[in-house]
């Protein structure tokens, strides 16, 4: 049973491009079984998280971060009365934006495209939803509905200010009221988010041996998980410890938003996913205290893995890929595949267009792909 504020797929605002409803599957299963079928889904397999893909097996990649994502989501959806199928088409499209190389390769390519607007991934995930996925016979993108193309624009929050380029295409066709919040559905989303990545990255920190099991006992949350292992599990070895202690503060990071979410959603008095948005705030969050130990737990992985020094000089190579790859094709657009010289013959010349069409391919490009690409193309 979905409570009033949930987002019902009988009374969805539809697709953009109209189409005839499944007999067996509502709107929003359509749109998460058509991003799981995407291609750019499929390439996440191969795009970083943290290290560089093929830094070793078993580190997150894109994909899998996905996966953790959604099946977070699904869990607090289900708890908070929400519907999950729409939560977990967020949180598997939430990050088909990104480029090769994470976070680097997308400083890198905002830098470069500066002049013709900027690079956005969030602004991009859209983007490939309503433009670059050319697989269907009656539309460009996967013709999602209204609410998840809104639930992907929106997941963070209001989008105010100047839009990102990519963005405001398709808000200009479809407006999707980026000034209020979405609903709670896109809000479990990206709390789903900060969970999966708390809890991951601490796992593959310690795999990389970042930092150790000892240091991060002094953080809040994370001592005491450790210590009720250890009073439970006493002389437990070294592997099994960590887990114990690291789902358990995954236990209480999930906990802890359903407990405040159902609270703040019983005390908005909202009736309606329309009361949602205009609540003018989020309603799915943490509570103050988590949220101030998870900005601790933030700030240490900043320090010890995101600028890590080994990770920053692979930053700095990589970083390098992505600008002579850019600077490479603006030159000679020439070298890109056939179904991109098609594009470029629409853009008859005009600069700003040329540039974000290689945009579009660069950031579609997975870490082994933009490496192999370079170094075939940059040979003497």
């Amino acid at each position: 049973m979905l409570a009033p504020y949930a987002s019902d797929p009988g009374k969805s605002r539809g697709r953009l491009v109209r189409e005839e409803e499944s007999s067996f599957r509502s709107p929003f299963q359509r749109d998460r079984d058509r991003i799981i079928h995407a291609s750019a889904f499929r390439r996440l397999k191969h795009k970083t998280q943290v290290f560089v893909e093929h830094e070793g097996d078993n580190y997150r990649t894109r994909l899998t971060h996905s996966i953790e994502v959604a099946q977070v989501a699904r869990t607090i959806a289900g708890a908070l009365g929400l519907n999950q199928e729409l939560t977990e088409a967020v949180a598997l499209a939430h990050d088909l934006g990104h480029t090769p190389f994470g976070h680097t390769g997308e400083d890198a390519l905002h830098a470069l495209m500066e002049p013709y607007g900027g690079f956005d991934h969030n602004a991009q995930a859209i983007r490939i939803v309503t433009k670059l996925e050319r697989h269907y016979a009656e539309f460009d993108g996967l013709n999602l509905t209204w609410e998840t193309l809104e639930a992907i624009a929106k997941h963070n929050g209001p989008v105010e200010g100047d839009l990102p380029w990519a963005l405001a295409d398709c808000n200009a066709v479809l407006d999707l009221e980026l000034h209020t919040h979405a609903s709670a559905e896109a809000q479990v989303a990206a709390l789903a988010d900060d969970i999966a990545y708390n809890n991951h990255d601490l796992h593959d920190g310690l795999r990389a041996g970042l930092f150790t099991d000892d240091e991060i006992t002094a953080l809040p949350m994370i001592g005491p998980a450790y210590a009720a292992v250890d009073a439970k599990y006493p002389g437990l070895d070294w592997n099994r410890r960590r887990h114990e202690a690291l789902r358990r503060v995954f236990g209480v990071m999930v906990s802890d938003v359903i407990d405040t979410s159902r609270r703040r959603l019983a005390e908005s008095g909202a009736q309606s996913v329309e009361d949602i948005r205009a609540l003018g705030r989020p309603v799915v969050q943490f509570s103050p205290e988590i949220w101030l130990q998870l900005k601790d737990i933030r700030d240490f992985l900043f320090r010890r893995m995101y600028r890590a020094p080994s990770v920053m000089v692979i930053r700095k190579q990589v970083a390098v890929v992505v600008e002579e790859l850019f600077d490479l094709f603006l030159r000679d657009p020439g070298l890109m595949p056939e179904r991109w010289l098609q594009d470029l013959a629409r853009a008859r010349g005009d600069e700003t267009v040329v540039a974000r069409i290689i945009s579009d391919y660069i950031a579609g490009m997975t870490d082994r792909f933009a490496l192999h690409e370079h170094e075939r193309l940059m040979q003497p």
